[in-house]
């Protein structure tokens, strides 16, 4: 093997070993979710998950909660005009329409992260359960981002 080919091998190798954290999708039934992600946070703090859930079936579904071992509390959010200011509110559930796409983005719905365990370190991912009343639970990593991330590269 050329010394060309083998430096080529090695780049496409860690091409891929890289491209994960911002191209991951999971099935659960007919939902498919796209691009989970977060942004860089520190200890103690709060942090938000975003991701897109596409429901390619006949019948609605809804996101009824979501857990992970890195912080303290979860809950599902939306974001309401209050006057003036724009204030996170918790929401019962997200509903996911059938053959509709719902966009989990910051400015908007998302999963909260409250009383993070540890740093969320950008290039690094951490584990999140989602649990859907039709799907049921759906294990999913999120990659985590720059602290300013705007989620514009996600689909």
């Amino acid at each position: 093997m050329s010394t060309l080919t083998r430096r080529t091998l090695l780049g496409a190798s860690l091409a891929t070993i890289a491209a994960p954290a911002f191209a991951h999708d999971y099935t659960a039934g007919d939902l498919r979710i796209g691009h989970p992600w977060t942004r860089a946070a520190g200890a103690n703090g709060n942090g938000a998950g975003f991701m897109t859930i596409r429901n390619t079936g006949g019948q609605a579904d809804k996101l009824l909660s979501a857990s992970t071992p890195i912080a303290r509390v979860v809950e599902l959010h939306t974001h309401v005009r209050d006057g003036d200011v724009m204030r996170m509110r918790p929401v019962a559930d997200i509903p996911v329409p059938a053959g509709q796409t719902v966009r989990l983005r910051p400015g908007g719905l998302h999963v909260m992260l409250i009383g993070l365990n540890e740093p969320l370190r950008q290039g690094q991912e951490v584990p999140l359960t989602l649990r859907f009343e039709r799907a049921g639970e759906v294990n999913v990593m999120l990659a985590i981002e720059s602290a300013g991330a705007s989620g514009s590269h996600h689909h």
